[in-house]
């Protein structure tokens, strides 16, 4: 089981509480330690904090379950990817656990390419020189980052500031079309994964695998509800009615999908159709289409 979690929002000082206030619905167990078939979870943080990109990764964690809201409870930030790994493809190993890194990118997924071992070579061949070189680890995510990078650059956007959303949306479809035209020449299926990125400025997601949902967190009811009776952030409390935070999620499985979930946490969370890409922009409710 893999987690793929990424949190946009105005209030840096409560990033950990949002993950805390769900910690079981993002919380990863590891498989029983008798299990012959059994993986090593890793797990990986990538968060942007005064101007900078910041990294924690940790690519063999022998903890029983993965709590994320306790990996990130010290992390201010308004703006952060995160994802738990159950690596098939590539070793445990730091370069091949996420998120990747490329100036101001973050990238994560969950799911495999499709026929990636007979796609491998042509998709690395795809990307230019240029950024085939930084190309660190051995996973299919890593090098589907590299082509979604090579696509801005075509588009001579590699360089922007600020990429626009629609750039985005466009460079993340025709990614997923390379991917899916090369497994269809050798017989394979289309791929089933999800997918979050983002530029420092808006989080985006390509939902096509595992079930993703979103949660709001708005308004001064929320934020009362975070804050709890923490004195120091409740001085701050003018600000309180202009909080926004979004938390995106993916990879719920049958027992812990969001569908089969209590009424209560269920009513929070939204279901994200299939075959969808999203994009988050800070105050703003998850603008969602068709991939």
């Amino acid at each position: 089981m893999a987690r793929l979690f990424g949190l946009i929002g105005n209030r840096a000082d409560l990033a950990g509480r949002v993950l805390a206030s769900e910690r079981d619905a993002l919380t990863v167990q590891a498989s029983p330690s008798s299990s012959s078939s059994a993986r090593q979870l890793g797990w990986g943080i990538g968060f942007y904090q005064g101007g900078e990109v910041l990294m924690r990764r940790r690519p063999i964690d022998d903890h029983a379950a993965i709590d994320v809201a306790k990996v990130a409870s010290d992390v201010r930030t308004d703006l952060l990817l995160g994802h738990v790994r159950n690596a098939t493809v590539g070793s445990l190993r730091t370069e091949n656990t996420h998120p990747f890194r490329y100036r101001q990118w973050l990238f994560a997924m969950t799911g495999t390419l499709s026929s990636f071992d007979s796609i491998r070579e042509r998709l690395f061949s795809s990307v230019p020189e240029f950024l085939r070189s930084s190309i660190r680890g051995e996973t299919d995510a890593e090098i589907l980052f590299y082509v979604f990078l090579s696509f801005l650059h075509d588009a001579g956007r590699l360089n922007d500031v600020v990429t626009a959303p629609s750039h985005v949306r466009e460079a993340l479809r025709s990614s997923v079309a390379v991917v899916d035209g090369m497994a269809a020449e050798v017989g394979g299926a289309p791929s089933q994964v999800n997918v979050m990125l983002s530029d420092g400025e808006n989080v985006f997601a390509l939902h096509r695998g595992a079930q993703m949902g979103y949660r709001l967190f708005a308004g001064k009811d929320d934020a009362d509800a975070l804050i709890g009776d923490d004195l120091g952030l409740r001085r701050k409390t003018p600000e309180l009615a202009q909080m926004h935070v979004t938390l995106l999620a993916s990879d719920f499985d049958d027992e812990s999908s969001i569908a089969a979930s209590s009424p209560a946490t269920r009513s929070r969370w939204k279901v994200i159709p299939e075959r969808a890409i999203v994009t988050v922009e800070r105050g703003h409710e998850p603008h969602i289409e068709a991939l």
